[in-house]
């Protein structure tokens, strides 16, 4: 069985977003103005990007320089392929 990273770390930033979307379901449900509520959510993106860098970065430095260090050409050329489908997917937000 394949040892991952372990990301619990990101818990506690996680729990804090999921606290501002509830925050903000309770502004639209409540009639709020419109700026502060895109105000919100762009700050729930932001702490979303933070948490996905960490966990890009974790992926990098476990999986990725594991992959990289070891024998197996396939797993490889596997790890490439998925950074490559990642900065795709990546480019069209």
């Amino acid at each position: 069985m394949k040892k991952y990273p372990n990301h619990t770390g990101n818990l506690v930033a996680l729990r804090r977003i999921e606290g501002q979307v509830r925050g903000i379901q309770k502004m639209v449900g409540n009639g709020q103005y419109c700026i502060n509520i895109l105000n919100q959510i762009r700050a729930v993106m932001h702490a979303l990007a933070r948490v996905e860098d960490k966990i890009l970065e974790k992926h990098f430095e476990g999986c990725v320089t594991s992959a990289m260090r070891g024998k197996s050409l396939l797993e490889k050329k596997h790890k490439l392929s998925e950074i490559i489908k990642l900065i795709h997917q990546f480019r069209k937000i």
